[in-house]
């Protein structure tokens, strides 16, 4: 898995071989920010280094960072998926709303990602 966890952040890493580093971003704000390490210790201190950083310069500039989201996700697709979605809820007796959920919760948990 290429991600990692700090506070309520999460940044995607990937390995950069021609200088060697492994390169992080921090992803879910509207804001740039990077980091990166030559070994797993330094990269884990440097994205919490630029969390609270990050943090430090949200509140000198009198923003706020950003929230946690909603939980409220609109979604347009087409009416056959619409209807495969409804039907495959159905017979699962659920809303679509709890099945969304859970394949949602699936694929993005997955431990399979490849990106």
């Amino acid at each position: 898995m290429n991600e990692m966890k700090y506070k309520e952040y999460s940044a995607k890493v990937e390995y950069d071989p021609v200088d060697k580093v492994f390169v992080g971003h921090i992803v879910g704000i509207r804001d740039i920010v990077g980091f990166h390490g030559s070994t797993v210790e330094e990269l884990e201190s440097a994205f919490h280094e630029a969390v609270e950083h990050y943090l430090e310069a949200c509140e000198q500039l009198g923003q706020e960072p950003p929230k946690s989201y909603s939980g409220k996700l609109t979604l347009r697709v087409s009416p056959d998926l619409h209807m495969a979605v409804a039907t495959e809820a159905e017979m699962n007796s659920k809303s679509i709303n709890q099945w969304a959920t859970e394949v949602l919760r699936e694929a993005a948990t997955s431990k399979y990602r490849t990106s």
